[in-house]
Formats: structure tokens, sequence, C-alpha cells
């Protein structure tokens, strides 16, 4: 594998391919439906091509490029089939894939964080790493005391290839029509060039773990592992032994699909209430079924304060939607500011855009799929659908987008993993405001 490019403006250049390729694609639509071909042929034509192209992008460039790729494959369950099935194992290698760093200079990067002497802080470390993604690689160690470790080691020069990539990202949306239909990249990247230099800072990412190990300290389904040391560039926590989630939704079977959605989704919903805290990187390569059962949980870099936990709003609005009090849901929504208060919207067609997505709180049991969710979203797509005019109508307010952003990645992977949760008890017990039992 050839090195990333590391200068700004070929990385530019390559980004830049995307709306030019977009647009050329586009033109080639225009002249097939001359010659009178179907427009779904040309428009399932001009989807893979597209997709083609953006994943190529962005899996060579890695960086920040590599990260929106990383975020947009935990979404693939909402992609029609036709375009996602060609493209989910390369989505799923961006995942977890980097070229890995000379030994040499992961040895400097130690005697930065641990000093000269820093080979006197292990008994063992070896030099391969064990796994790698877009802001540095982890190596599987013992620390001086016995314990097994992962040392995570950042990437020389990664703060400023991370912020260079997502600001071309940016200035590339804003010139492209839409890489891939349905799907909005541009509030999604400025979300991420807010939450930059929180993730490449280990000694914060510590701070979040630890707390996170705290809350969960002793709990009989989480696991979150001890933070060991952390420097600057460095952070070393115990090691997680364990089925990475990405497995076991390729391969795993019916009983590991349903315990680790299961422990997934009490992860989630139980996490900002102990720790005060939410985990916003909810793709699979961040969790792992352990032998014994219990979910354990890794990378607190992308996290977001919640002093007071989950909104209760959202349980109070959940219940009401149950109810299929249509009224108050609208009200609800536009005392939180989902709906602004000059837009004129139907509480019925509203409650009507919702109601599809409380399939899994009406019964006991509920099996999540990329066909449930991708009916769902070939819906809200559908601008011929009253549902899609409805949901236009809508707003993100700031204070929800990370929450927003958590939790539509997670019933991505949810879909995923396809096992069956019991979706109501779980959200009964554990979501603040909500107001119904946890059995039908």
């Amino acid at each position: 594998m050839s090195e990333p490019p590391r200068r700004g403006i070929t990385r530019t250049a390559r980004l830049a391919t995307l709306p030019l390729g977009v647009a050329g694609r586009a033109a080639l639509g225009a002249g097939r439906r001359l010659t009178g071909v179907p427009a779904e042929d040309i428009a399932l034509d001009l989807q893979n091509r597209a997709a083609e192209q953006l994943f190529a992008v962005l899996g060579e460039l890695k960086g920040g490029a590599m990260k929106v790729g990383q975020a947009m494959s935990i979404f693939e369950a909402a992609m029609p089939e036709d375009l996602a099935g060609p493209y989910r194992a390369a989505l799923t290698r961006l995942q977890d894939s980097a070229p890995p760093m000379p030994v040499a200079t992961v040895h400097r990067i130690l005697a930065e964080n641990l000093g000269p002497r820093w080979a006197t802080k292990f008994r063992d470390l070896d030099d391969a790493p064990a796994a790698s993604a877009s802001i540095g690689q982890v190596h599987r160690a013992v620390w001086k005391d016995g314990r097994e470790v992962a040392v995570k080691v950042q990437y020389p020069g990664a703060g400023p290839a991370l912020v260079g990539d997502f600001r071309r990202l940016a200035r590339v949306t804003r010139m492209s029509a839409g890489w891939v239909p349905g799907l909005d990249l541009q509030p999604l990247l400025e979300e991420f060039v807010g939450r930059v230099a929180e993730e490449l800072d280990y000694e914060r990412e510590a701070a979040s773990q630890k707390t996170y190990s705290e809350a969960f300290a002793g709990d009989p389904h989480i696991l979150v592992p001890a933070v060991v040391h952390h420097g600057p560039t460095l952070l070393v926590t115990e090691w997680l032994d364990g089925l990475p989630l990405s497995r076991i939704i390729a391969e795993g079977t019916e009983e590991q699909r349903s315990h680790a959605a299961t422990r997934y989704l009490e992860f989630h919903v139980a996490g900002p209430e102990r720790a005060r805290l939410l985990h916003a990187d909810p793709h699979p390569g961040n969790f792992r079924l352990l032998p014994d059962g219990r979910l354990g949980v890794m990378d607190f870099g992308a996290t977001d304060r919640l002093p007071d936990g989950l909104p209760t709003a959202i349980g109070e609005l959940l219940t009401r939607a149950l109810e299929e009090d249509a009224q108050a849901v609208l009200d609800g929504l536009r005392e939180e500011g989902f709906v602004r208060a000059h837009i004129d919207i139907d509480a019925e067609e509203l409650l009507d855009v919702i109601d599809p997505f409380l399939d899994a709180v009406r019964v006991d049991e509920f099996r999540p799929t990329r066909a449930w969710l991708r009916s769902h979203a070939e819906r809200l797509r559908d601008p011929r659908s009253v549902d899609f005019r409805t949901s236009l109508r809508l707003n993100l307010p700031p204070e929800y987008m990370m929450i927003q952003r958590v939790w539509a990645g997670g019933v991505g992977v949810l879909c995923q993993l396809a096992g069956v949760v019991p979706v109501r008890s779980v959200l009964a017990r554990g979501l603040p405001g909500a107001e119904f039992s946890e059995t039908v």
C-alpha cells in the first residue's frame, strides 16, 4: 500500500475529484436520457459510480477524510441495498485501517511522553500495531506491574492533517450537489470541525475514559478499561480481549447478535446518566463482546458533556407519541426547538412521520434490520410523499446535534447486528422522562 498523500495541495486535488466526478456523471445521465434509457437505471448507475469514487478517495486520504468515511460506515444500513451492498466491505475496512508508523517513530513518541527510559515502564511491548485508524495506532504491551495494556500512539502531524481535511471536505461539499442521495455531509463536517481539537487531546480522552470506567465499575454488563497512563500523544489503558462488533455483524451467531445488540443499547442509554458524558463514536470498531458476556467499550476521544444527562424531553415525547397524542408531540417538539415558532405544521402528519420508528417500542422484543431501517429512510427521501414534505419543516437544535448523530448511528449499528432486542424494557428502565411500562 502506498503512503497517503501528505501535502495539502495533493489532498485537496484528490478531494476535488469528488464533485467533478459527480458533475461528469450527471452530464452523462442527461445524455442517456436523450437516448431513452429509463430514469431508474440512470439513477442507479450514477449512485453506484459516485459511491465507488467517494469511498475510494476517502480510504486513500486517511486522516480526516477517512474519519468521515468511518462515520458514514455506521449509516450504511439506511442506504439502498443496491448502493450500499457493493461497498459494505470497503466501508468496514475504513473503520480500522491505516498504514503503520515506522518502529523508530513509535519509540520516539514513547520517549517524548514517558522519558528516555520509557522501556522500563513495560515488561514487554509489541512493535507491530494491533490496530490502526485515522488518528493513531494501538500496540499490545505488558505494563511494569504485569497488567496487559493497550498503548495508543498518535500519528505525528495528525492534528494539522485532520483539521486540513475537514476544511477541504467542507469546501467540497459546498460545491457538490450531493455525493450520496439522502446523505447530507455538511452538518456532519461542521460538527466534526468543532471537535477536532478535543479528539486529538489524549489527556482529555483519558479523563473521559476514567469517568466512564469509574461509572461502570463492577457493572455486570459493561466494562470500560481503566486508564494506566497518559500524555499529550500517548494513552495507555488496560487491554480488552473480545470479539469486535464488526466481526459479529459479518459472521456472528444469532445468540451473539442479540446479546451484543442488547448490551450496546443498554450502554448508550445508561452512559449519559451515570457518567454525565455522551460516548459520541458509536461505530462497531469501538465495542467488543467479551468472553464473560460483558460489552467492552473503547475510544473516548469523542465525548459530549451532559451535566444533566439526556434531556427528559426525549422520554416524555416518546411516551406521548406511544399514546398517539399528536398535539402534545407537536407542542413538545416546538418547545425543544425542533419546530420553529414561525413554522406551520400539521400535528397528525408529524406523528405519521415519527410513528413507524415506534415499532421497536410497541412490543416486548424487536429485531432492527437493514430492511426495516431502509424502508423508513426511503419513505423520508421520497419527494412525492407527505412524510418527506413534513420532515423538511423540522429543525435540529444545536444542543441535540451530537445526541441525534449518536442515536442515529447507534440505530444503524443495531440494524447491522440484526439481533432481537428488548428495546422497550431498556428504554423504560433507563431513559429519563419515559413513562411507559417495561412490558406491553
